[in-house]
């Protein structure tokens, strides 16, 4: 069986249109759903699921993208690293071409220094095994889904008596990013889409406290239009009978209490950081890791302090990718969207990052059901 078939019934138009004609036919009211991850983002607008569905579902993009909410002060460390002499800096997806206050990790390593865009994680412990004389950081980015790939290349440097790698971590987490937005105001989110690889290491137990504090739904999706359709048809149904839990779409894959093995090893080696500034959102107390204080020699962040900038920085004015990541804003409401700003020459991270909202805006804007499905 190949990876097609694996996918293909999950991605049936005539499923889909059955699924959309449900929805139509239960749908009773204006539904706001923000889907949290920037992959529901991809999907709803690569398949073009809004023009199936009944007007009165609007999704609303939510912070659900590593990279989108890194703020510049956070990328200015990364280029303060990579400046380093004797240095070789490592990282994952879009990260080294999001733009820090004056430069970024692209344009640095156009310069010639020795930065490298990792397709693993693991690649980091065979570069500092084939550079011994020199330093090997990780910027560690994601969400509580790629965490434990960091916390198994922390336990592979002391196993292997590594001295010459460190960590700078950047591990967020969804649940406290939610309740920020919600606890702001200012956003109308009626129910959620959470993200299935989330809950596959987590579990789907930790939107429950979301769903009974905001009287939400929140329902636990897989990536496939259908999984998609599916969830929102979950969420008419918890609407239309006044409930609001947390279900589980993802079955296949998703339980309660998640992967037990992986959250063990995170806990092992990092903790709740007291305060991190999101890009756009602001501070959300206890919403990112870092390494716990006995692994402090491979913390980057402890190790390089004297090189790191302390300034926090702002986006730019013109800029809305803080309103889109709130859920207040959608990217055509951008003056510069398609304009000044564009995936070749990006003014924020929601066009950089290829799970961002804008970047799905600008590549799948204009596509038809026909196209999407095709």
């Amino acid at each position: 069986m190949t990876e097609v078939d694996l996918i293909e019934g999950f991605r049936d138009p005539e499923h889909m249109k059955a699924l959309a004609a449900l929805i139509k036919k239960e749908c009773k009211s204006k539904i706001n759903i923000m889907e949290v991850c920037g992959g529901h983002t991809h999907t709803i607008m690569k398949f073009g699921l809004s023009q199936i569905l009944p007007d009165l579902i609007e999704f609303v993009h939510g912070p659900g993208c590593p990279v989108c909410i890194m703020p510049k002060e956070r990328i200015d460390h990364a280029i303060a690293l990579a400046s380093m002499p004797n240095t070789i800096l490592a990282t994952l997806g879009d990260m080294i071409r999001v733009p820090g206050s004056k430069t970024s990790l692209q344009k640095l390593r156009a310069e010639g220094k020795d930065i490298r865009s990792l397709y693993s994680p693991m690649d980091v412990i065979k570069i500092a095994q084939e550079n011994p004389d020199k330093n090997v950081v990780f910027f560690a980015i994601g969400f509580e889904t790629t965490t434990p790939m960091s916390a198994v290349l922390v336990q592979q440097a002391i196993a292997l008596g590594l001295k010459n790698v460190f960590f700078h971590i950047n591990h967020v987490t969804v649940p406290e990013a939610v309740d920020a937005i919600m606890s702001g105001g200012d956003a109308k989110i009626d129910a959620f889409l959470g993200p299935s690889h989330v809950s596959v290491i987590t579990g789907y137990k930790i939107y429950e406290p979301i769903a009974e504090k905001y009287h939400t739904p929140v329902v636990v999706s897989g990536f496939e239009p259908t999984d998609v359709m599916e969830s929102v048809l979950r969420i008419v149904r918890q609407i239309n009978e006044g409930k609001s839990v947390v279900d589980n779409e993802y079955a296949r894959a998703v339980s309660r209490e998640g992967n037990l093995k992986a959250q063990e090893l995170v806990n092992t080696y990092f903790k709740k950081r007291e305060h991190f500034r999101w890009r756009g959102i602001g501070d959300i107390p206890k919403s990112t890791l870092k390494l716990r204080a006995q692994y402090a020699a491979y913390d980057a962040e402890i190790v390089f302090d004297d090189v790191l900038p302390k300034e926090e920085l702002n986006d730019h004015k013109m800029c809305i990718c803080g309103d889109i990541l709130k859920g207040k804003a959608k990217p055509f409401d951008c003056k510069v969207f398609g304009k000044a700003c564009t995936p070749t020459n990006p003014m924020g991270s929601c066009m950089v990052s290829s799970e961002g909202a804008c970047a799905a805006y600008f590549k799948y804007g204009k596509l038809s059901l026909k196209g999407a499905t095709a």
